[in-house]
């Protein structure tokens, strides 16, 4: 995995994440306005935006689906994954807004978004410190995310398109810094697995991902 911080000018988070031959583009920024439901509450709220662009994959990505329910449901786990690790205290009724934006596909985007979209929060609170528009991050603890799955009988960690495709059981798992599971997404594509098949493939996403954090920390210390 790469990390390539600061990739755009126009927003005060962004990063280019690169796993393998996925790329996704996160961005991030601070709304002022917050929604209705949150005036008077003292609390902020997190919300992002998923997109494969259309030519981010080997058939184009028509214009029509880019928001069509697949997008929204990563869209709203990609929210979950960041509120889990954000104090919404610590925003005073602000929103921030993440947008990931996949310009190569080649499995593991959702997973992909949600490391990157970690990142480009963390950037843009910093600045929001450093402007005195908050008193102090909100993040309390780190979010990344990985693939795992069985393919031929094998435990495999982040697989690719092609590994995707051909794997028995396939499975996002979502943890914060300390080791905690924010979300787990597991699928049988053919025969039922079993428990013992489930512990082992949430040890091998453990280690993955602890891996991810690591790298998150190193980037935004500088």
């Amino acid at each position: 995995m790469t990390l390539e911080l600061g990739y755009t000018e126009a927003t005060p988070g962004s990063v280019l994440i690169s796993m393998g031959r996925t790329r996704v583009l996160c961005t991030a920024s601070l709304e002022v306005d917050a929604p209705r439901w949150l005036k008077d509450t003292g609390k902020g709220w997190v919300t992002a935006e998923y997109a494969m662009l259309p030519g981010s994959s080997r058939e184009r990505i028509r214009r029509d689906h880019i928001s069509g329910g697949r997008a929204k449901e990563i869209s709203r786990l990609i929210g979950r994954a960041l509120r889990a690790v954000v104090d919404l205290k610590g925003l005073d009724e602000l929103v921030g807004r993440v947008d990931c934006d996949v310009i190569e596909a080649d499995g593991g985007t959702r997973t992909a978004a949600i490391t990157g979209a970690w990142v480009a929060l963390h950037q843009a609170l910093a600045d929001a410190v450093e402007r005195e528009v908050i008193a102090s991050n909100p993040i309390i603890d780190e979010v990344a995310a990985v693939s795992v799955g069985i393919v031929n009988g094998e435990r495999v960690l982040d697989l690719d398109y092609a590994l995707d495709v051909g794997a028995e059981v396939d499975m996002n798992v979502v943890m914060s810094g300390r080791g905690l599971l924010v979300e787990v997404q597991g699928t049988a594509e053919g025969a039922p697995f079993t428990r013992q098949d489930l512990d082992e493939l949430l040890d091998l996403a453990a280690g993955g991902i602890a891996e991810l954090h690591d790298m998150q920390r190193r980037a935004v210390a500088g």
